[in-house]
């Protein structure tokens, strides 16, 4: 297995990673970035522009894999870091526990959830942000948008895989659903 399987980052390799894909449901978060005023209510919801597993271009939330021996916590920090930057200071409560669990099926007829690589099993966070926010790596734009906006049918074009649904039940756990 130590063969197969860098222990330090948990990363496999790409043939490996596909074998695994095909055979087993991988573990991942989700994380809707929000801004919220002083009594805690959302003001904006931040969403990435960036190249989809299906190769679309699509407005999204902050998602990625959980490691191998990943505390959950960390791997959302993680993926806030490495979409939104260093300094977004995100602010993960100390029980971490995900608002929904959201699955994503090859198949899109399934879940309403997408994902054409293979089937994931997401915890999805809503996650307060304080800090500058400048989207990193593959993010080609970053945008903030207030509930009504994105929940609206022109921002809702530009989403695939779901999370455009994953947006509504989002604000709808923290009661700003439009």
């Amino acid at each position: 297995m130590s063969d197969q399987l860098d222990t330090k980052t948990g990363w496999l390799s790409r043939d490996e990673l596909e074998n695994i894909r095909a055979n087993v449901p991988l573990v991942y978060v989700d994380a809707v970035p929000v801004r919220v005023d002083e009594a805690g209510r959302v003001t904006k919801v931040g969403m990435l522009l960036r190249q989809a597993a299906d190769g679309t271009i699509s407005r999204m939330v902050v998602s990625g894999r959980v490691l191998y021996g990943e505390r959950i916590r960390d791997a959302l920090m993680r993926h806030l870091e490495k979409d939104l930057g260093p300094v977004a200071l995100p602010r993960i409560p100390a029980e971490v526990a995900p608002f929904t669990v959201v699955e994503y099926f090859p198949d899109p007829d399934v879940s309403g959830f997408h994902d054409p690589r293979h089937h994931a099993v997401s915890l999805a966070f809503v996650v307060p942000v304080a800090g500058d926010c400048t989207p990193t790596q593959e993010a080609l734009d970053l945008a903030w948008y207030t509930p009504e906006q994105a929940v609206s049918e022109q921002v809702r074009r530009e989403m695939t895989g779901g999370h455009d649904r994953l947006i509504r039940l989002a604000l709808a756990h923290v009661g700003q659903l439009p």
